[in-house]
This record gives C-alpha cells, structure tokens and sequence, in this order.
C-alpha cells in the first residue's frame, strides 16, 4: 500500500439542472435554471458569482472550487480549459481571452456536467508535495478520480440517486473506462463502498490500444496525403507498433512522420493553424525536440493547439483563466495561496507520466459484459488519434454485430456514420477533428442527446 503524503486538491467546475434533468455526466475536468437548491452551507460557498465576462442572458448558476482526495498523485490537459471553456460547457472563452459568450450547443442542455481536473497538477488541481507531481500513471488517477466522485457526491447528496455517465476525449480514453471500471468493481461492495449510479461511458477519439492507434495513426497520415509513400513504407518496415519501447529506426522514422505534420495541426488536418507567437512556443507539439519527447516516451502526447472555429482558442483560455479576477471567482485563490499559473496542458505531467497500460480494450469486454452502455465517437479529420485506429480497436473486441454500417444525419446533410454491436455503438463526426464538441457543435449535441436517451440518430435526411 502507498503511503499517504502531504495534501492532494482536484478542482471541479459544475454545471447543473436539478429542475429538468436526470443525468449526471463527469467530464475527465451553469444551468440556465438558477434555482439549485442549497441544503448545505457548503454547497452556497462553492456557487461562481460575478464572473467576469459572463453574458447577463440567458442566467446561468454554477458551482466550483476543490475536492480533496485521499492520494495525492495521466496526461495532463484540462477539462476546464478544453471540455468546459472551448467545446461543451454553457460559456466559452471569447477572442483574446476578454471575456465569455454563450454556447447555445452545450450539452448542459442535457445533463449536469462535472468538468473534473485531473490528476493532481494539471489545471488548478494541486498538492503541497512537490514530489507527488512527478508520480503519475493510470491506476493513482483512477484511485484519484474515484475518490473525488465519492466525495462530491458526500458534498453534493442530492445526486447519489441520478443516473450517472463518464465522459472524455484524447487520453481520457484510458481514463474513462478505467474510472468506469473501478466504479464498477467498487459498486458490488456496497458494505465497504458507497453506490455510485453508474450507466456507461462515452468516449471520443480515445487512445484505447497503442498497437491500433499508432498502426492507425501512420496508415491515416498516408491515405491523407501528410507523408509520402517511401516514408510510409520505411516506417512500415521498421516498426512494431506490438513492442512497448521501439527500436531506434522505428523512432527515427515516427519522428518524421510528426515533422511532416509541423506544417499542420495535426488535430485537425483540414483546419488552419494558430499563428500567435506565444511564450510557451518551445513546448508546442510542433516542434521537434517536442515530437522526439513524444516518441521517445512510446503514447505520449502533446495537445497545444488544436483546429476549429478558431485554432488559438488555447491561447485565449490561458489569458482568461490566468486573470486573478477570475480565479477568485471560482474559489481558485485559496488556503492562502497566490495567483495561480494556469495551463491549458502540463508538460511535465507528459514527461513524467508512467505509461503502464498499453491497451484498455480488456475493460471494454469486461464492462460491456456488466450491463454498461458503451459508445466511441470519432472526429474523422483528427490525425493524431484516428478514426482508422479506433475501427481497429472496436474490430478487436470481435462483437456481434447488430445493425451495419450506415449513415446518420443532421440538418439534412450526412453527419457521420454509425455501427452497432451488442454492447457498444461506435459512431464517426464527418468533417470534426480531435475535438469533436469545437469543430461540429451542433452534430456533437446531437450525439449526446441520442446516447443518453436512447434516441436514435436519423438514417435519413
């Protein structure tokens, strides 16, 4: 057993409907109904008031500050930073960091959002230990983020009964069905555990398997024109995408695979790229010493800039979130601490992270034998997490097929494409990228109405 060192914070940032819904989804880290009930003086401490730059209609309520969990210890971007300012949340930062408009697309609309910093380091999360920052791996954030469910839910009593669904993107492919599974094992000993209500999990363009996702990461950059044949062969000769630490021509060639992709932004290959200069430049995922890190520690990612509407909105939820106004404003700025240095990615979280897990499709097959609702989303223009890597992985759960292939629309044009198994539906965002929720609004709300409710996508326009 792990000793217990120094004290660990998660920060959360709550979007809630009490009045309307019957969901709870976590987002791995508002209501346009202000009347939350506050039946415990905690709960009134935790509510956001004067935001700065909140837009006075339509009137929003919602709630952050920390949890403080038991250890004190994932690829490391922020659900705040990312989920809740830029893709789902009712309020995204606007041009420049000045302020904030409203998402008429959130999913909020939906079910209540918990937007869940974790692990420890990573947004306003934190611990006093500085030592603890340089022990990550995927069974302490698991441990982390259970422990944060259960106290949420001690702080927050009135959801214990609600439906309940984990979501996540990116990395948060191992972190969801790891959450998920660990929730589901807890769940049988309720004499030992408290009951969480867990339903499934959704996921979107999740590092699931690193033998499908690299195998599928260098056949996308091929069949999309960002290599050339003679790369595309070398690294398919000298590649074992099955080792866990590959040989130093395999090295040499992935690291050009990723220089071919400094020209564009690998997470959404069909948009433009951010040209603001910044401070952080050295450290952006485009840059080489960056992309030898990335090879060199076998799944390692980088996410500093990412397509949409507006590809430097990283840039400007940085300038946002590092405003003191706003940080006191969401309780940031507390037990005596100073202004906090808010990042939309920790880079020495990457660096120091223990890739122990190489595939977590294992749990799909457990967690779908156990009930649970199972979907994958895939933005199809994401270079960096591929829609080929992901069919890969659902072909080799080896389910049974229950419905083929087909279509779904939105508005009348294709959105993307579905395909049913018994136990989990995969599902394709036509034209989206890394992050689905940013690039195509409107089809992603769509998508999480239908996986909630059970609705299905329309098969004709």
């Amino acid at each position: 057993m792990r000793n217990f060192v120094g004290i660990n914070k998660i920060f959360v940032f709550c979007v809630i409907l009490i009045n309307v819904l019957d969901h709870s989804i976590c987002i791995e880290s508002s209501e346009t109904h202000p009347q939350v009930p506050s039946s415990q003086p905690q709960e009134s401490s935790d509510r956001v008031i004067n935001l700065p730059g909140q837009p006075s209609s339509p009137s929003i309520s919602h709630f952050s500050g920390y949890i403080t969990v038991n250890q004190d210890h994932g690829p490391g971007c922020s659900s705040i930073g990312y989920g809740a300012a830029v893709e789902l949340g009712p309020l995204r930062v606007s041009a420049n960091g000045t302020g904030l408009q409203f998402n008429e697309f959130a999913w909020n609309t939906e079910a209540n959002l918990l937007f869940v910093e974790s692990p420890t380091g990573v947004g306003f999360s934190y611990s006093n230990t500085s030592s603890d920052l340089t022990k990550f791996e995927d069974t302490i954030s698991a441990e982390d983020a259970y422990n944060f469910l259960v106290n949420w839910l001690t702080r927050f009593p009135q959801f214990k009964t609600r439906d309940f669904f984990i979501a996540g993107e990116s990395y948060a492919g191992h972190y969801v069905p790891q959450l998920a599974e660990l929730v589901y094992d807890r769940n049988k000993d309720t004499t030992k555990y408290p009951l969480i209500n867990l339903k499934g999990f959704i996921v979107g363009n999740p590092e699931t398997d690193d033998y499908y996702d690299y195998k599928g990461l260098l056949e996308y950059a091929w069949t999309h024109a960002v290599i050339s044949d003679q790369l595309y062969e070398k690294a398919k000769q000298v590649c074992d995408f099955k080792l866990s630490n590959w040989s130093e021509e395999c090295n040499k060639a992935m690291s050009q695979v990723f220089e071919e992709y400094r020209e564009i932004d690998i997470y959404n290959i069909y948009a433009p790229r951010c040209l603001i200069k910044d401070n952080n430049a050295k450290n952006d995922s485009n840059n080489t010493e960056s992309l030898t890190k990335v090879m060199n520690s076998h799944g390692l990612r980088k996410m500093r800039i990412f397509g949409g509407y507006d590809p430097c909105y990283s840039t400007y939820a940085e300038e946002y979130f590092n405003r003191l106004d706003v940080q006191t404003s969401l309780h940031v700025n507390v037990d005596g601490r100073s202004q906090v240095k808010w990042k939309v990615c920790n880079d020495s979280i990457l660096v120091a992270y223990n890739f122990t897990v190489s595939s977590v499709l294992p749990i799909y097959t457990k967690l779908k034998e156990g009930g649970l609702k199972i979907w994958i989303y895939s933005g199809d223009a994401d270079g960096r997490v591929p829609v080929i890597g992901s069919r890969y992985c659902v072909e080799a759960l080896h389910l049974p097929l229950k419905s083929p292939w087909r279509s779904w629309y939105h508005n009348q044009q294709v959105g993307g494409r579905i395909l049913e198994y018994e136990g989990l539906t995969f599902v394709t965002v036509r034209g989206a990228g890394h992050l689905v929720p940013l690039n195509k609004p409107s089809e992603s709300l769509s998508l999480i109405h239908s996986f909630l409710t059970g609705h299905h996508l329309p098969i004709h326009p």
